[in-house]
């Protein structure tokens, strides 16, 4: 008997992709769905972005009206000391009749300095430290929508990042080189990090970023 030849493979359905995404018999490419999410990807790559300098400024300067304040209520009471006890010095050195030099610290002053210095220091500490940790960003950084993340992990920094942060801005702050160090982020490439972020390897994000 004469032999039959093999059937034909049935072509693949359109309903379904071919292989190796090759289109159908009707020549229309199936729809696959993405093995990655895309709303994913794009709020990784956004993440990367440092946050716009005006924010950053305006949060600053919240931050800073904040310790100011808590500096003062502690200040203002002590200061009266001060202004007592350099006052008494000065009207002594009238009475007697001798040029004579008025130092402003002393015995009874420097304790009064070294009480608000701390007060700005670990004050400040706190302020800055404990919220970074928790949330990543102050008061001031809430409220203009920032956050401070690892320059590696952008996730929020560790205690010693947290720590290292505040007390380079901070000593930089109190030996008057701080102006610069505000600064240095407006000419900073490509993460916009001021020295106390190089330090501590963190930069300042948008918050919608960071999410």
């Amino acid at each position: 008997a004469a032999q039959q030849p093999p059937a034909a493979a049935p072509a693949p359905s359109p309903a379904f992709p071919a292989q190796g995404g090759a289109a159908g018999d009707d020549g229309v490419i199936p729809w696959k769905p993405p093995t990655a999410d895309v709303f994913f990807a794009a709020a990784q790559a956004a993440q990367g972005h440092p946050a716009p300098l005006g924010r950053r400024l305006a949060a600053r300067l919240i931050d800073t009206a904040v310790l100011a304040l808590v500096t003062l209520a502690v200040a203002l009471p002590l200061w009266s000391t001060v202004t007592d006890h350099i006052d008494a010095k000065v009207e002594a050195a009238k009475q007697s009749g001798r040029q004579v030099t008025v130092y402003l610290v002393d015995g009874t002053t420097a304790p009064v300095f070294l009480t608000i210095l701390a007060v700005v220091l670990i004050g400040g500490g706190l302020y800055e430290v404990l919220p970074t940790l928790k949330w990543g960003r102050t008061l001031g950084k809430k409220l203009c929508g920032l956050r401070v993340l690892d320059i590696e992990s952008h996730d929020t920094p560790e205690t010693a990042q947290a720590v290292k942060r505040w007390l380079v801005y901070g000593v930089l702050g109190v030996v008057v080189v701080g102006v610069v160090n505000a600064l240095w982020c407006v000419f900073d490439k490509p993460w916009r990090q001021c020295w106390h972020d190089k330090a501590a390897r963190t930069f300042v994000a948008s918050e919608a970023a960071a999410d």
